[in-house]
C-alpha cells in the first residue's frame, strides 16, 4: 500500500510556512502595527512624539520595539547633534512594503466591528415620559 504524500512536506509550503513563521516572529506584538502606521502617515518622528502618539505605550517598551524594528531594517534611527540630544525614527523603503498588509489588516477590522455592531441587539436607551 502506498502512502499519500502529505501537503505539509512539500518544499512549497515548507517555503511558505517559514515565511509565514518569520513574518509573525518579525511583527509580533501589540505595538509594531501602530508604530509603523505611525511612521507611514507621519514620516520621521522624534520619539517622545511617537510616544505621545501611540497611546497607551510605555517608553521602554517604545524603545524595545523601535530596537527590533530597526535590527529588522524596518525603521531607521538618527540621533540629531542637539542639546538635549534628539532622536528621530522613520520607516524604511523596506517596512514601508508593508502599508498594504496593514491597509489591509485595518480594512479588515474596520469591517469586523462594523459587523459586531451591525449583529448586536438595538437597545432603546430613551425613557418613557
Amino acid at each position: 500500500m502506498k502512502k499519500k504524500a502529505s501537503i505539509n512536506n512539500t518544499p512549497q509550503c515548507k517555503t511558505r510556512i517559514t515565511a509565514i513563521k518569520d513574518t509573525m516572529e518579525i511583527l509580533s506584538g501589540k505595538w509594531k502595527f501602530h508604530i509603523l502606521g505611525t511612521l507611514m502617515e507621519s514620516g520621521k518622528m522624534r520619539f517622545m512624539d511617537l510616544l505621545r502618539e501611540v497611546d497607551g505605550i510605555a517608553a521602554k517598551m517604545l524603545s524595545k520595539e523601535l530596537q527590533d524594528m530597526e535590527i529588522n531594517r524596518l525603521v531607521t534611527r538618527t540621533v540629531l547633534n542637539t542639546k538635549p540630544i534628539t532622536v528621530e525614527y522613520e520607516i524604511t523603503e523596506y517596512g514601508k512594503t508593508l502599508e498594504p498588509i496593514i491597509n489591509e489588516i485595518a480594512n479588515w477590522g474596520i469591517a469586523y466591528r462594523q459587523s459586531l455592531y451591525a449583529d448586536s441587539p438595538k437597545t432603546d436607551n430613551t425613557k418613557e415620559k
